[in-house]
């Protein structure tokens, strides 16, 4: 009687802590699907480039990534960002590939009327993703150029400030091989500061190695997308497995890669939130 009375309450016990995992599991489910994707963390950083003029001392550089236009990511949510990033007031808005999201190439026009609303001080930039190169590539390239924003891809945007110039870089999809560094080293003058724009940021390993950048922006990763807290995501794409969320320094070049804005796969996001990041520059010559 005794040991029957004992496996009631035990079950009991183990009946009640199910019942609690579950309602948690349950909350970070509807957290990671409802909360957190909508959750936009504008992430704010000064970075000192070695080779920066001191006439673009404070040079503020409005970064996006991965928008990945989808069900999801609808026309509205969109225009919350270009909201979002307008109201920093960037000099230059840097997108980093990963539009739209790969085998929906109806929804490429949709892209314009958001982006053409982006009101930097001198341009938008953009380079392609490897979900671009998985759609309409040529209509994606159409559409940015309709909606002003200039063509990166193994190209380069010079700045300039009085007899000042800032170089602002960038590859194709490194992971469909469209990437052509050669080409963008060859339009590179010999001195100067230089950003290169990459979609994938393992390739910071590379651009690295050629000496010619201060900095590369990236994507891609989105941060894992589901993580647990203080540990390296489980998941990560190929390319995006070194340098997947944040601020690095390689040999003498810094690499930041964000989180994105958009989703893949389950459209989840847990301790990854969506970022919009807003860099400032800093001459070393008026930084020390």
């Amino acid at each position: 009687m005794r040991n029957h009375k004992w496996l009631l309450e035990a079950s009991q016990i183990v009946l009640q802590y199910f019942r609690w995992l579950f309602l948690l599991i349950f909350c970070i489910i509807l957290y990671a699907k409802f909360i957190e994707p909508n959750w936009i963390e504008i992430k704010t950083l000064q970075l000192t480039l070695p080779h920066l003029p001191a006439e673009f001392n404070g040079y503020r550089i409005a970064q996006i990534s991965d928008i990945h236009r989808d069900r999801w990511m609808t026309v509205p949510r969109l225009r919350r960002i270009v909201h979002l990033v307008n109201e920093q007031h960037p000099d230059l808005v840097a997108i980093t590939g990963d539009l739209v999201t790969r085998n929906l190439p109806q929804l490429i026009p949709s892209l314009k009327p958001a982006l053409e609303q982006l009101t930097p001080r001198d341009r938008t930039v953009a380079v392609l993703g490897n979900h671009d190169h998985e759609n309409d590539t040529q209509a994606i390239i159409r559409t940015l150029k309709q909606s002003g924003v200039f063509d990166l891809n193994n190209h380069i945007y010079t700045l300039k400030r009085d007899n000042a110039t800032l170089y602002i870089a960038g590859v194709d999809d490194v992971g469909m091989g469209k990437a052509r560094l050669d080409l963008v080293l060859q339009q590179l003058p010999p001195q100067g500061a230089a950003i290169l724009l990459a979609h994938e940021p393992d390739f910071a390993n590379t651009s690295a190695a050629t000496g010619k950048f201060d900095l590369q922006l990236s994507g891609h990763s989105h941060g894992g997308q589901i993580r647990l807290p203080f540990l390296r995501p489980l998941i990560l794409p190929p390319w995006g497995e070194k340098y997947y969320a944040g601020e690095y320094q390689i040999g003498k070049m810094l690499l930041y890669t964000n989180r994105g804005l958009g989703m893949t796969g389950l459209h989840l996001r847990l301790f990854a939130r969506p970022e919009i990041t807003i860099i400032t520059l800093a001459s070393p010559r008026l930084s020390n």
